[in-house]
């Protein structure tokens, strides 16, 4: 464990030294800003107001924002250290496999979090200021679903850093994910599924199969109990589940498909040729 935390460091310190991660930091703290200074808080738009309409929005932006930067930032971890060689270098060492891969994991966790969770932090800070009314438990639970995301692609981008031995390879398949997966949370291509007559139900299972629209419809769900942003659907996805396991499969569910990859991305690391 003592080795795993220490190469955590030195990852947490390589992610330090590299212009990526003041760009990632930049993008969302930078939007926190901007929505302070157009005074997004203060506007009201399908009765959401103050906070609420600000992580509304902060919402739709790490959708689209977060998933991409963290497969991008990542994906060259374990790829990157083999073709220049850090890898065979670090291994010289009296390191395991295992020390070295869940290290590396744990240190990248850490430096794709925090930026965004200070930028949360930094709504609630403004919100404070305001002297508005501040929804802690979704504040709370907004965090978790925002570190089971985090969570599910990271575990992604190891799993892509382990199998493939170019850098390259690895950011042209990440750049895949993050399309496919986007491909799943458009209105127009469920619509087109729902025209050729696919059952209706392989269709949403197929939405809530994907973690981006999973966390979407749960943190929606922390403004919106009843679902009314997107449509008829909601009927059945709250008669199905319910608000409580809704919220609940939205947190779980993204921790569980990123632990999955990750352990694949383990078996693949000790497997594979290491340079």
């Amino acid at each position: 464990m003592k080795n795993s935390l220490l190469i955590a460091y030195l990852d947490m310190k390589e992610s330090l030294r590299s212009k990526w991660f003041y760009v990632y930091s930049l993008v969302f703290g930078g939007l926190m800003a901007l929505f302070f200074i157009t005074g997004v808080s203060d506007a009201v738009v399908m009765g959401f107001t103050g906070l609420s309409r600000m992580l509304l929005i902060f919402i739709q932006v790490t959708i689209i924002i977060l998933p991409i930067f963290i497969l991008i930032t990542t994906v060259k971890s374990i790829a990157g250290d083999r073709e220049s060689s850090v890898l065979e270098y670090m291994l010289s060492f009296p390191i395991s496999l295992k020390e070295y891969y869940w290290g590396k994991m744990i240190g990248r966790f850490a430096t794709v979090f925090m930026p965004v969770f200070v930028a949360l932090m930094m709504g609630v800070a403004f919100g404070l200021f305001k002297g508005g009314e501040l929804p802690w438990s979704i504040i709370l639970l907004y965090s978790v679903l925002l570190l089971s995301l985090c969570f599910t692609f990271l575990g992604l981008a190891f799993f892509l850093s382990s199998i493939v031995k170019s850098t390259d390879i690895a950011l042209g398949s990440s750049f895949f994910v993050w399309i496919f997966l986007l491909a799943f949370i458009d209105i127009a291509l469920i619509g087109l599924m729902l025209q050729n007559r696919v059952d209706d139900k392989i269709v949403l299972t197929l939405a809530m199969l994907n973690p981006i629209e999973v966390f979407r419809i749960g943190a929606i769900t922390l403004f919106d109990p009843e679902l009314t942003v997107i449509g008829p659907v909601a009927y059945y996805l709250l008669d199905t589940l319910g608000k409580n396991l809704l919220i609940l499969y939205a947190i779980i569910y993204p921790i569980v498909i990123g632990i999955i990859f990750a352990l694949l991305g383990y078996v693949a690391f000790r497997k594979k040729d290491l340079v």
